[in-house]
């Protein structure tokens, strides 16, 4: 819609270019409307990216529900008599059975259901999800979807649904202006082969990841230092928090994923793609957690603490109200 305001604008100023015979007034609309350079467009863009991809049918805001498995069986639906109850869906589902061998899934008799796009005639293995993909069972004529997620020695059922009212009440995204000056230069430095680094996720799982190595940049004329998950050959993810942390910003902490590192080892970090882990949006996530050392914070003179303000990025997010 920016971009069509934007054409809009500058048509308006051509045309009055070629009918006006006062040159002052064409100057005086240029400068009420300043045609934004490339960077605030491709940022633009990648916000407006980022929203649709939260709010697909199957985005992080279609989440209703995070059911950990028990042993044994259990009934899946929305009627009040199922163990694992559903807060969208028809009264009985199906079943669903933890054994030795993993989590297998029954249809009740006259529920429509599929597996993996096809009509699911009887039982089925759910494989959780992974980089493999996974088993995802759907429901309600597609708009609903079911996968198992496994998070440590647990198993859960992630749920979702088009109909979801964190989809259907979705504000969009709010983010600081765009600001090139936070397209910051920086540095990766190498940790020894094999380090790792205990992550702690919401759910309190704590799992050792691989940490390749740290980035460190200068802003407001300090040095500052952020260790690095991924693979630096295909980008490195950055969690973290700062000042703005629980103010402007959500109180978790954000995300930035980077591009390569190259062979040099330089590295742009641009904070204006800072964004929300999925739990920002739905209390059905399993974020991991920004680990102690990047909340960039340092001891300053007299050892009072000091922070950066990161004032770029994606700032909280409040859910649309109806």
């Amino acid at each position: 819609m920016k971009t069509y305001t934007l054409v809009l604008s500058v048509m308006a100023v051509l045309f009055a270019s070629a009918c006006s015979p006062t040159d002052g007034v064409v100057a005086e609309a240029s400068a009420a409307a300043p045609a934004p350079g490339r960077f605030q467009q491709e940022h633009a863009a990648w916000v407006q990216q980022r929203a649709a991809d939260l709010r697909k049918p199957d985005g992080w805001v279609s989440l209703i529900g995070l059911h950990w498995v028990e042993a044994g069986r259990q009934d899946v639906g929305a009627g009040k008599d199922n163990a694992i109850r559903l807060a969208i869906g028809p009264d009985r589902l199906g079943q669903l059975e933890q054994r030795a061998d993993g989590l297998y899934f029954k249809p009740a008799e006259g529920a429509r259901i599929t597996a993996d796009g096809k009509p699911l005639q009887g039982e089925v293995k759910l494989v959780p999800e992974g980089k493999g993909g996974g088993t995802k069972l759907g429901y309600d004529q597609g708009k609903g979807q079911i996968t198992a997620i496994k998070r440590g020695q647990r198993l859960a059922l992630r749920v979702r649904h088009a109909d979801a009212p964190a989809r259907v009440g979705f504000a969009g995204l709010d983010f600081f202006p765009a600001d090139e000056a936070w397209r910051v230069p920086a540095r990766f430095v190498a940790h020894p082969a094999g380090k790792t680094l205990p992550i702690a996720s919401v759910i309190g799982e704590i799992n050792n990841s691989p940490n390749p190595g740290y980035v460190v940049f200068e802003k407001d004329g300090r040095t500052w230092r952020l260790e690095a998950l991924g693979d630096p050959a295909q980008g490195l993810n950055l969690m973290f928090q700062d000042q703005t942390t629980g103010r402007q910003t959500y109180g978790v902490g954000r995300y930035l994923h980077t591009e390569a590192v190259a062979a040099d080892g330089s590295v742009t970090l641009d904070f204006n793609r800072a964004y929300n882990p999925p739990c920002a949006y739905t209390d059905y996530a399993t974020c991991p957690l920004p680990p102690p050392e990047n909340r960039l914070a340092q001891k300053g003179a007299g050892a009072q603490p000091v922070r950066l303000a990161v004032l770029a990025g994606e700032k909280k997010y409040a859910l649309a109200q109806h």
